[in-house]
């Protein structure tokens, strides 16, 4: 494995961390800070707004090289993070974790152009599915051991340890990411070009509705296992173990069939799996051993697709929208995470705090992507060999 990606999934695994590590910690966060759970609820809520408004550091960077801009994010991570360790009160917390989410989608979108140019010819989404294994990982050990932290020590420990973390991914990006030169400049609205075609538009529709239906789940995973399930509390972070686990080898196997065949079939078939488990959380009797394969199931289709959407974007801006364009994915991301915890929310006030019923409410949405991914398969992949390259696959 090139030492490349190594330090790109290092980059991944604190945005990955930091983004979802406050969902496991925000109890004693709030109590720190001098506030109740759903005002505690704004710190999540940060560092998304820091993730869109964060995509404008492309606009005005795009003359830099890409090594130099993962160095900057990663900057930006540190002092967010050390801003965070330190918070003593809610406005301070919230400016930090707003500034923690500022690198996060550009960073995506540039580690996705770097992985895609140094990876070896035909396998280019591979080396992204290597990146974003750092995100996936980080919601495997880092959430848990996050939690862990703050239950038995110190929630400011774990992002005391992220800030740590950049520093080290600042060394590493020195040291084992070569040059690579900036995108082609078109100037601060030619970079936005690519969307005035209906495609890219289509594939991040599909993200945010794909998103926001694993969410309306997702969201509330945490009393789904325990109140379905029968899951004690002590043992959801095994559970989210799993879960990460579950992203994991979603994100490889998706990876590895995305460069075999169709960027968007594989996307869809990624939203399928989910959309199909989302399905069993509604009409499956919730036990310990069928909540268990759910989580990994969902989980393992939330992050197949990851590769796939992220390559199919940095394609659609080629021309010198590549950066925003990866970008815009994470962004997209965040949104549909917004809505579907609104929308689960609503499933559970209308149908009695049954949990089962987050599934009814993210099928729809999930199913949307699946033939919005479809569509854009069929209008624009049909003319490639992909059939036949599926046939050629060695597992």
């Amino acid at each position: 494995m090139k030492k490349s990606l190594l330090a790109l999934a290092a980059g991944a695994f604190i945005l990955g961390a930091a983004e979802f590590v406050m969902m496991g910690i925000l109890p004693q966060a709030a109590e720190a800070t001098g506030v109740d759970i759903p005002t505690a609820g704004h710190y999540i809520s940060s560092y998304a707004i820091g993730v869109c408004v964060g995509t404008l550091i492309l606009v005005f960077g795009r003359k830099v090289p890409p090594k130099n801009l993962i160095i900057l994010f990663m900057l930006i991570a540190l002092v967010g993070n050390a801003m965070s360790a330190m918070s003593v009160n809610a406005v301070m917390l919230l400016a930090a974790r707003f500034i923690s989410g500022l690198p996060h989608g550009a960073f995506f979108g540039t580690a996705t152009l770097i992985a895609k140019t140094l990876a070896d010819k035909g396998k280019e989404a591979q080396a992204v599915s290597v990146m974003v294994t750092g995100q996936t990982v980080a919601n495997m050990l880092g959430v848990p051991a996050g939690t862990l932290m703050a239950e038995f020590m110190s929630w400011r420990l774990a992002f005391g340890l992220l800030a740590a973390w950049a520093a080290m991914t600042i060394v590493l990006t020195l040291a084992w990411i070569p040059f690579v030169p900036p995108v082609k400049d078109t100037g601060i609205l030619g970079q936005f070009r690519f969307l005035r075609r209906r495609g890219p538009w289509v594939i991040l529709a599909a993200v945010f509705t794909g998103n926001a239906g694993v969410f309306c789940w997702w969201s509330y995973v945490s009393p789904w296992l325990q109140k379905t399930g029968g899951w004690s509390a002590g043992l959801v972070p095994l559970m989210m173990m799993l879960a990460g686990f579950g992203m994991v080898v979603g994100g490889i196997i998706g990876g590895r069939i995305t460069d075999n065949w169709r960027h968007a079939g594989t996307a869809a078939l990624g939203q399928a799996i989910s959309c199909a488990g989302l399905l069993m959380v509604l009409l499956v009797p919730g036990n310990r051993v069928t909540t268990a394969i759910l989580t990994f199931w969902i989980a393992f289709g939330l992050f197949f697709i990851s590769a796939p959407q992220q390559l199919l974007m940095t394609e659609a801006g080629q021309g010198g929208g590549e950066l925003i364009a990866g970008a815009a994915v994470q962004v997209a991301f965040n949104f549909g995470n917004a809505v579907g915890s609104v929308v689960g929310g609503a499933m559970l006030t209308s149908f009695a705090m049954d949990y089962r019923f987050t599934g009814l409410g993210g099928v729809p949405l999930a199913a949307l992507a699946v033939g919005l991914l479809a569509f854009y398969s069929w209008k624009c992949e049909t003319d490639t060999d992909a059939l036949q390259r599926m046939r050629e696959i060695h597992v």
